[in-house]
């Protein structure tokens, strides 16, 4: 049926059927046979036109040039519900899920080849094992409470990591250029040959959540072990985030050792409390880049972030997930002060009482979900639709239609919600009331009282219409109960604040609006990374599938890339990892990576930079 997707055709009706069946037989003379040859070569022609249009045949014109690493262009969904939609095999373009072709070095493809070689060595593996696990053995915890650099001895530890990383990796801090920034911040500058052209950056961070103290005995192995089963490594870091920092070092430290010069220049920056907030990390490593390297000086970024590769929709077709935006981020302080005294002549509402209504009213008012054509969401979704080999033929098929049906798209949106759970978090600014504090006292009334409600907002929405939200939904409850409001710096009418008043503030100061998308089109610089992932994966020992579709999503949480948005409109969060090399995930008990599932990420980050360096 590939050749008639995009062009059903037309029903028959019982009677028409019939009809076909009974026509008489005519007889076609030699004269009428050379007609009707012209006729079908004529339709034939007017078809190919229709389909493919004129201007790349047009008199004087040629095929628009592609990139060396573009796939074929794909078919177009007509939005028609006549045709059933199905799986394409990945090796089948698709206009609404765009491939790119795996992208593999040619340039320093003999350099490629011999790295592969070396990392599937018996004694490289066991080396690059030890040498996460030695990184994975220095605690380097970041906490929201932590002061300033310099001031805060918690930082300290990060000197030590610093130590072991340059024993660890001599070759690479000793040819790259060094620069601390802000202490524990690391950049390393690997110039290229071509000083103009803008260099690309890989980043990563050295920090780690903490260990719950209660849960240290749950851990089949202790958290900060960094042991090496025989096939898993333990420890807090080893899939979020030094797994990445050392697999990038041992790409950087390879290709020196073979004599490799890059004609690009090459820019690692490490942060130390991503975790935390990114502030004293990379929110000086950004200032420091941006100084160095000019606004938008930046040619491409990639940090962590995405999901690891996997098949999320059964069958053999492997879906890679690298995410081109985040979402923004809120904290929204309640803050209600009304009169005290004591608790044996309460008022109708305390203002425990007055700030639960409040709250109530929040959670019964939650933000309306919207799936917007060309956004993360409606484009992940096409993809899954186009190439899952199980995913659901109602999904598929309204999917198919929503290109150009708006009843379609809306369904769409309905029907993610109910089979999939975490679009609720996907198509939708999030909103959770995570702290309360309020009283002091069981025989005295409440006389301030708050909350914190977390919001991640959505790629479709702002910071703005968050807060216009948010105080439209407790006007009313306010009005009714008596309260005044400030909300955001502004006084709104609303009760008399006989019973108290109400402040609403961004609580601590780190509003953040939904990231800027990555730009993804033929001649992106996307398409390298895109074409990477496809190619570590597809070349990767034991590989065993049809494809890989690279299928870019939204990134829920927030990474350190927040602070890179003036560097570069290119910035791509990616992990390569397999999902059944993952243990049991980050910022939990029995954080562990499959060592040898780990050693693909040295080979992509080789094979990026290569390609990087060819191709951009």
């Amino acid at each position: 049926m590939k050749g008639t997707a995009i062009l059903p055709v037309p029903s028959q009706t019982p009677a028409d059927r019939g009809a076909a069946h009974v026509q008489p037989r005519t007889t076609i003379t030699r004269r009428g046979r050379l007609f009707q040859r012209l006729a079908l070569l004529l339709s034939a022609t007017v078809l190919y036109y229709a389909f493919f249009g004129l201007g790349g045949l047009a008199a004087g014109t040629h095929p628009a040039k592609q990139a060396p690493w573009a796939a074929p262009r794909g078919r177009p969904y007509s939005g028609s519900s006549s045709v059933k939609p199905g799986p394409l095999p990945p090796s089948e373009p698709s206009d609404v899920c765009p491939q790119p072709a795996a992208l593999a070095p040619a340039k320093h493809r003999a350099l490629a080849e011999e790295l592969d070689r070396a990392y599937a060595d018996e004694a490289f593996k066991l080396h690059a094992y030890e040498t996460l696990g030695g990184a994975i053995r220095i605690p380097t915890e970041s906490y929201d409470d932590l002061g300033p650099v310099g001031e805060d001895r918690r930082w300290d530890t990060f000197a030590k990591l610093h130590e072991y990383l340059e024993q660890t990796f001599p070759r690479v801090f000793e040819t790259l250029r060094v620069t601390k920034v802000n202490t524990y911040g690391i950049v390393l500058h690997w110039q290229g040959s071509d000083e103009s052209a803008p260099p690309v950056v890989i980043a990563a961070h050295q920090d780690v959540v903490p260990v719950e103290p209660a849960t240290a005995g749950e851990w089949i192995h202790p958290p900060y072990s960094g042991f090496y089963d025989g096939e898993w490594i333990w420890g807090r870091g080893s899939c979020d985030d030094k797994s990445d920092l050392i697999a990038s070092l041992h790409a950087l430290d390879a290709l020196l050792e073979k004599g490799f010069k890059p004609e690009k220049t090459f820019v690692l920056a490490f942060g130390f409390d991503e975790e935390a907030s990114g502030a004293q990390g990379a929110g000086h490593l950004a200032v420091y880049l941006e100084e160095t390297y000019g606004t938008n000086g930046i040619a491409l970024l990639i940090d962590e972030g995405g999901g690891a590769f996997g098949t999320p929709y059964g069958g053999d077709v492997i879906f890679a997930v690298p995410s081109l935006s985040e979402k923004g981020y809120l904290d929204v302080r309640i803050e209600l002060s009304a009169q005290g005294g004591h608790s044996s002549v309460p008022p109708k509402h305390t203002a425990i009482g007055l700030l639960s209504s409040l709250i109530v009213a929040i959670e019964e008012q939650p933000h309306e979900p919207a799936l917007v054509r060309g956004g993360g969401p409606y484009n992940a979704t096409q993809c899954a639709a186009t190439y899952g080999p199980e995913y659901p033929d109602e999904l598929r098929s309204l999917a198919h239609s929503a290109v150009h049906n708006d009843e379609a798209l809306a369904g769409l949106r309905d029907a993610l919600l109910d089979n999939f759970p975490r679009f609720e978090a996907i198509l939708r600014t999030t909103q959770a009331v995570d702290l309360v504090q309020g009283g002091v006292k069981v025989n005295a009334l409440p006389e301030k009282v708050s909350a914190v409600v977390n919001h991640r907002i959505a790629e479709h929405s702002s910071v703005a219409e968050l807060k216009e939200h948010f105080t439209n939904v407790i006007l009313p409850v306010a009005t009714r109960l008596n309260l005044s409001i400030e909300a955001f710096g502004s006084n709104v009418s609303a009760g008399s604040g006989k019973a108290g008043r109400v402040v609403l503030s961004d609580a601590f100061g780190t509003g953040l609006e939904p990231s800027p998308v990555t730009p993804s089109g033929g001649e992106d610089p996307y398409q390298v990374l895109a074409g990477t992932i496809k190619a570590t994966i597809q070349s990767a020992e034991g590989y065993n599938a049809s494809g890989v579709v690279v299928a870019p999503l939204l990134q829920i949480g927030n990474t350190d890339t927040r602070y890179y948005w003036n560097l570069t409109r290119n910035i791509i969060r990616y992990k390569h990892v397999d999902d059944g090399d993952r243990f049991n995930g980050a910022h939990t008990v029995n954080e562990a990576v499959r060592a040898e599932g780990w050693i693909q990420s040295i080979r992509f980050y080789t094979k990026f930079i290569l390609n990087s360096d060819e191709y951009l």
